[in-house]
């Protein structure tokens, strides 16, 4: 088969979202994701004007040579916008083949290891009553994994709290809707948020006790520190937590000094998670050949595809670090049912990201996975399990929207 037509489609169905289709001569076509949060024009001008052009007339089923060829092809390797391109391109051929194959994604990965996907959903809430409140609907609605983040004294507004009042976005804006939780804002510039580290180091402590007291030892907690610690500071956190065994604690300082976490891996025991923002397998190298980390955070979306993620995680089984790959709001059901058909071949799957996409989203995303009893699972639909609805899409136009940036209360720049 033979690629005959590539198209960049972008809407915004609750949030922003580039999508890649591909089209064979034969008319079979695949879908891949290409979002990138807050910069999702600078990797579809990427796809139109660089990578399209070099994808007409090449064999779909070579994908392997297709993903060397854009990676290596282009000279200036790696990065988001680059990646996050071939992933979608690597994601679009893979459904192709499958469709060829008339079989589910997963079955030409080497078939399950697994019956389903342990996910894990975003619970938060200003102060405890309303995290209490979170959490209990995540496990009314099956969730048996559950991130904790919590509001902090002082701070007007706070990283994965759906409740602060310009975390509203979209259709929510100006409501009492929670959706937890899309932090981009539709908004010409980006909201500055503050942030007080010492302030946060008092408090998250005592919140993991009150949610241990209140829910027991047995509900796996995760908590996501988003980059904004020293080595120093995210030592002292995980011992904080160890006696709240919680599940992960995630970005807890930016990884990119990778030999940072030396210093965090020595002072504790609570489990590591590192990666959303990474890119290909380099990011990782001596994360994972130290055992410095517990779970591999990338996404399909952002990681090269099926793939280049495919590669970090079997690289990361050897030393017996499990994937939980990035599945929030801004990666689309395309990206989601990709993480979802690699996580049931790989052996070292850990626990997959799982946050509802608005209602506006899956009429453009016409999905055929599956959430019951806490747990993800493929359809036995051929290819990925995605169609993409033009029509519908149309209703729902690109609309700019930015991440907040962090300054702390002197002022000055700080990792959001």
């Amino acid at each position: 088969m033979f690629i005959e037509k590539a198209e960049v489609l972008i809407s915004s169905p609750g949030r922003n979202f580039v999508t890649l289709r591909i089209t064979t001569d034969d008319g079979v076509t695949g879908l891949g994701d290409a979002t990138l949060n807050g910069r999702e024009l600078a990797v579809a001008a990427y796809l139109r004007e660089h990578v399209v052009p070099l994808l007409i007339g090449r064999d779909a089923h070579r994908i392997e040579d297709t993903w060397q060829y854009l990676y290596k092809g282009a000279y200036w390797r790696r990065g988001p916008v680059t990646m996050a391109s071939i992933a979608a391109v690597d994601t679009a051929l893979w459904d192709i083949k499958a469709k060829a194959a008339g079989l589910p994604l997963y079955q030409l990965l080497g078939g399950r290891s697994r019956d389903g996907l342990l996910v894990y959903g975003h619970a938060s809430g200003a102060e405890l009553p309303e995290l209490f409140d979170s959490i209990n609907e995540h496990l009314e609605e099956g969730y048996r994994a559950i991130r904790v983040q919590t509001g902090i004294p002082g701070l007007p507004s706070v990283y994965g709290v759906a409740s602060s009042a310009n975390a509203r976005t979209g259709s929510d804006a100006g409501t009492d809707a929670r959706y937890d939780y899309e932090p981009a804002r539709r908004n010409a510039v980006p909201v500055e948020e503050s942030w007080d580290t010492r302030a946060y180091l008092r408090h998250i402590p005592g919140v993991f006790e009150a949610v241990r007291n209140e829910f027991g030892p047995e509900l796996p907690l995760l908590h996501d520190g988003h980059h904004r610690m020293t080595p120093m500071q995210a030592a002292k956190l995980g011992k904080s937590l160890e006696p709240y065994d919680l599940f992960w604690l995630e970005d807890v300082t930016p990884a990119e000094n990778q030999e940072a976490l030396r210093l965090v891996r020595q002072h504790t025991t609570t489990p590591l998670a590192i990666g959303e923002v990474f890119n290909t397998i380099w990011d990782y190298k001596t994360l994972i050949e130290e055992q410095l980390i517990d779970y591999v955070r990338s996404p399909v979306t952002h990681a090269g595809g099926i793939t280049g993620l495919r590669r970090i995680f079997d690289y990361a089984s050897i030393y017996q670090i499990k994937s939980g790959a990035h599945g929030p709001t801004d990666v689309s059901p395309v990206g989601l049912s990709a993480a979802i058909h690699l996580g049931l071949a790989i052996p070292n799957f850990g626990i997959q990201e799982y946050m509802r996409h608005a209602p506006a989203t899956h009429e453009v995303f016409r999905t055929t996975f599956t959430f019951a009893n806490g747990m993800l699972d493929a359809a036995d639909a051929p290819g990925l399990g995605v169609e993409y609805d033009d029509e519908a899409a149309a209703a729902h136009p690109y609309e700019a929207a930015y991440l907040p940036v962090n300054r702390l209360l002197d002022g000055s720049m700080h990792d959001w």
